[in-house]
């Protein structure tokens, strides 16, 4: 990997557990529980953040941009979710839901200095991200950039998110692996247990089939494991992920890249060890 893809991932890997904080915090469940979404798992509420941006769109939109969610499971949640809350009233509670997971984990940082120099270069770098075809990444960066620093911290986290997820989508098709290829050949490298996966609501005939697929393509061993082949397929898809997702950087240059890393640590430390965020995710984050 360049340096310029490692400085990218690293990006990214700071970047993340801020934008996920959304979909664990228990401020972000109480104020979904607010708006009528049922809080016993994460799931109502994590489609009906994520996709609000995108507006009261059906479930075949939903499945086309978040591609590795079993489209059987999107429709049970989209487009009913619309019926408990307006897109727009999702967002105005989302805003909540963040200010107030923010304030909870960093206290009277969320007004200080440095968070707000991290807003201001994180936001350099959203604006100038190219969203053209990027269906998640446009429809979050067509939103008003919130005034607060830490509220406008996030919103960046999440268009480079979503721009990033938008690329990686695209590396993915062209390496020829569909949705639920994409999660089996995930897990054959390590990424992360099998039972992980899951969480994306293919059934386990569906994950089989996947896994035959992927062993005619010589891509793993009987066993589950990638091959060779497999591993260094998973390599180019995430070397390619990391190149159309760097673009935004250039608008940093090194010395404030290395700013905004020193300024992002304490909060990445303080959200990590929070113990909110699962420790395995499907993101694999750390394994590749």
């Amino acid at each position: 990997m360049s340096d310029e893809l490692g400085r990218v991932r690293r990006m990214w890997h700071l970047l993340e557990p801020l934008h996920a904080v959304l979909y664990y915090a228990p401020e972000a469940f109480e104020e979904a529980s607010a708006l009528g979404y049922a809080t016993d798992e994460r799931w109502p509420s994590y489609f009906a953040w994520r996709a609000a941006p995108l507006g009261a769109v059906g479930a075949d939109r939903v499945v086309e941009t978040f591609y590795s969610f079993s489209p059987r499971m999107i429709g049970g949640y989209v487009p009913a979710g619309w019926s408990v809350a307006s897109p727009e009233t999702v967002l105005a509670s989302r805003a909540k839901a963040v200010d107030r997971a923010y304030r909870a984990l960093f206290g009277d940082r969320v007004d200080g200095p440095e968070l707000a120099e991290a807003a201001a270069l994180a936001r350099r770098a959203a604006q100038a991200a190219d969203v053209t075809g990027r269906p998640l990444a446009s429809a979050v960066a067509a939103l008003p950039w919130p005034e607060a620093p830490h509220l406008a911290l996030w919103h960046a986290a999440t268009v480079l998110r979503e721009h990033r997820g938008d690329g990686h989508l695209e590396a993915l098709a062209s390496a020829g692996l569909d949705p639920v290829e994409s999660l089996v050949s995930f897990a054959a490298v390590g990424a992360a247990r099998p039972q992980v996966f899951e969480s994306r609501g293919w059934s386990g005939a569906e994950w089989s089939a996947a896994r035959d697929r992927l062993l005619e393509r010589g891509l793993l061993e009987e066993d589950g494991t990638a091959t060779d082949a497999g591993r260094a397929l998973r390599a180019e898809v995430e070397r390619r992920t990391d190149e159309l997702a760097s673009a935004p950087w250039a608008a940093l240059d090194l010395a404030e890249q290395e700013r905004l890393v020193e300024l992002l640590g304490p909060l990445w430390v303080e959200v990590l060890g929070s113990g909110l965020l699962p420790s395995e995710t499907t993101l694999g984050i750390g394994k590749v």
